[in-house]
């Protein structure tokens, strides 16, 4: 199921310009009065996001670690510097309308300053702040009531012992509060003697209950600043070694109910936050019939790369929109199912001489690449399939991603 919330925009003219129209004054040369979306982060999601704002004539600006980065090899407007330095952010927001990411790990006092400038971040450093730090998430979800698996920050190893006893005993997992993704930062521990590695890191840990899930879902959303939102369909996602694997849209099977009960929830977080842009909420369908919330990202997600070719508008699409504070896109889907699968890098470095074969084999095999030199177990593309029956669409999708990584070969 979707869903379109419809907010109110302030009373008067729209955004303060001359009538309707957005008063973007445009800071290039050439007459250019289209806005400038400052992009930090290089990485695949930048890519994919300044490859939906093409068709809007939205100008990029990209703050990247290095010039070989995936979206430093496509925007033309690139800076390479450092994030973590205030005077390169204060330097790169100039001649930008608006500050937006494709990572949460710029310094929350850094996103304060640059407002404290009349930069717009969206999101802003109040609510980024709670996909940035896993403590800060859990206590507010729980302050507005969210559903989540029990957990507490501990101090050390005792101190996890201490946990697992006041629950069902180890397993436990453990968590750094800042830093982690792709199952980086994570611990499952079984006993006192494992908890000690967690803690060599430095930053406050965070011990949660192994939930006993049948499934993990994902609520995709996206609120502009002014109120109004979008819900696309709730998606399952399936992890490999801690890594999404693959994402089914709609998630197969999932009650209508439950359904509702996700997209109202993600919707929720969004407003209590104040989320401007696409907030992804990964979720666990307990087997008792429970959803409970596992992790916030705040910038398009990888549970939400199905949209690209699945949805009427992308997650990035509307992502660009809602930070310029554009009126949202439909995000209903355009096929019953829609998988995409991963791409992962193996020993097979030539994945161009793979296309031939996937593409004579599915001609509507959306294929997307980063960009990125290969690695094995690194992220380098993804690809999406669609259609009426689910068993040939996931064949379809999990072929063409085998193939070009090299574990498929006829």
């Amino acid at each position: 199921m979707w869903m379109v919330v419809e907010g109110r925009r302030p009373s008067g003219r729209s955004r303060g310009g001359a009538g309707n129209r957005p008063p973007w004054r445009g800071r290039y040369p050439g007459g250019v009065t289209f806005p400038v979306v400052g992009m930090v982060g290089g990485g695949q999601l930048a890519r994919m996001t300044h490859e939906a704002g093409i068709p809007l004539g939205i100008r990029f600006k990209l703050l990247s670690d290095t010039p070989q980065d995936s979206a430093a090899q496509v925007v033309s407007d690139v800076v390479v510097g450092d994030y973590r330095d205030l005077d390169t952010l204060r330097e790169f927001a100039r001649g930008c309308d608006v500050i937006t990411f494709d990572h949460e790990h710029v310094p929350t006092e850094h996103l304060r300053a640059l407002e404290a400038d009349g930069i717009p971040v969206r999101p802003g450093p109040d609510a980024l702040v709670h996909a940035q730090d896993k403590g800060v998430m859990r206590a507010k979800l729980d302050a507005i009531g969210v559903p989540c698996p029990r957990h507490r920050i501990v101090s050390d190893p005792q101190d996890v012992a201490a946990f697992a006893a006041e629950g069902d005993g180890f397993p436990v997992v453990l968590k750094t509060v800042r830093g982690g993704y792709d199952g980086k930062g994570v611990w499952v521990v079984d006993s006192v003697e494992e908890a000690a590695d967690p803690f060599k890191a430095g930053v406050p840990v965070l011990a949660e209950e192994k939930v006993d899930f049948l499934r993990e879902l994902a609520a995709n959303v996206v609120r502009s600043p002014h109120g109004q939102a979008v819900a696309y369909p709730v998606v399952e996602s399936r992890q490999v070694g801690g890594v999404c694997d693959t994402v089914i849209a709609p998630a197969p099977g999932l009650d209508e109910d439950l359904a509702v009960r996700a997209s109202e929830m993600a919707l929720n977080i969004a407003k209590e936050l104040g989320v401007v842009g696409h907030l992804a909420v990964e979720l666990f369908q307990t087997r008792d019939g429970r959803i409970l919330v596992n992790e916030l990202a705040m910038r398009p997600h990888n549970s939400g790369h199905w949209s690209m070719d699945g949805a009427v508008t992308s997650q990035f699409a509307n992502h660009v929109r809602a930070v310029l504070d554009l009126p949202l896109g439909d995000p209903r889907p355009r096929a019953p199912w829609t998988v995409m699968v991963n791409v992962l890098g193996g020993d097979y470095p030539d994945m161009y001489s793979a296309y031939l074969h996937c593409m004579a084999r599915d001609p509507q095999l959306k294929i997307h690449m980063y960009g990125k030199d290969v690695k094995p177990g690194r992220k380098v593309g993804h690809v999406n399939t669609y259609g009426d029956d689910l068993d040939d669409v996931l064949e379809r999708a999990s072929h063409a991603a085998g193939y070009l990584r090299g574990t498929i070969t006829e």
